[in-house]
């Protein structure tokens, strides 16, 4: 049966948790890119849905803010998906807890670097929506991260 497959179970539970942790990405990076570093613009889908009254920026600040503000929501939400990863989807151990923790940050850092660098050239080049841009980063990251997470950070 389709649910007797360990892999298949362990990858539900690694989308559950890459949810939550997805969720405060998307929740920090909106609130920073809001009220911190704006690049939000109005037809983005939080400011249509929130109402929320946003500062314009041109592209190029637009393009920088969004790179930044996504930099800070990693840093939390990636605490985030390290502790549900820990509680819930993978066995720890392999490594001793510090090396692990910066093993983890060193790979979600790769590939939130390369998501954040594809953010930034879809709104520079192409003035692409950052709501779009920013999901094109978010897919980036959940390709790449589950792949090294599960052969190089924990007891598979």
């Amino acid at each position: 049966m389709f649910f007797d497959n360990p892999a298949i179970i362990q990858f539900i539970k690694y989308a559950l948790a890459g949810g939550l942790a997805t969720v405060a990405h998307i929740f920090i990076f909106h609130l920073i890119a809001w009220k911190v570093f704006p690049c939000l613009q109005e037809k983005d889908h939080a400011v249509r849905a929130l109402k929320l009254t946003i500062r314009k920026v041109n592209d190029a600040t637009r393009s920088r803010n969004s790179m930044i503000s996504n930099f800070i929501a990693f840093l939390f939400a990636n605490m985030v998906a390290y502790i549900a990863n820990i509680l819930f989807v993978f066995q720890g151990g392999k490594y001793h807890i510090v090396i692990e923790i910066l093993l983890f940050y060193a790979v979600s850092g790769i590939s939130t670097f390369l998501g954040t660098m594809l953010m930034g050239l879809l709104i520079r080049r192409f003035g692409l929506l950052t709501t779009y841009a920013f999901g094109a980063n978010i897919f980036t990251a959940v390709m790449f991260n589950y792949a090294m997470r599960k052969f190089f950070i924990f007891q598979g």
